[in-house]
């Protein structure tokens, strides 16, 4: 159950959904037991982002969580960040400095009408 929500301070195209997307779910097999035939992503674009306390340039935040029952190797979150960034920084115009990757795990996620 791995969800990917994506906010960026630019307009994202189509296109550039897509992309993501594809990397997004390329990406999320970097974590034990996960692939992208459970992968969720959510996009929200033109939002309202401050950075170092400016909104002068692009930035980000890509959210990132799982349904683990224990806690994801640290290896494995350095790959998904490796393998996204430079998708991330191409497709929204956002510069690696401007952007936050935050991981997080859960042992309970709720999925047609019931709880793992």
């Amino acid at each position: 159950m791995p969800v990917v929500h994506t906010y960026s301070s630019a307009s994202i195209s189509p296109e550039a959904r897509e992309a993501l997307k594809a990397a997004y779910g390329r990406a999320i097999s970097a974590v034990p037991g996960k692939s992208e035939s459970w992968l969720m992503c959510l996009f929200e674009d033109d939002a309202h982002i401050y950075f170092a306390g400016n909104d002068s340039e692009p930035c980000a935040l890509v959210d990132v969580s799982v349904f683990a029952r224990s806690e994801v190797p640290a290896s494995a979150w350095e790959r998904f960040t490796e393998e996204v960034t430079p998708v991330i920084c191409r497709e929204l115009g956002v510069d690696a400095s401007r952007l936050y990757i935050r991981y997080g795990w859960t042992p309970s996620f709720g999925w047609n009408g019931a709880n793992f």
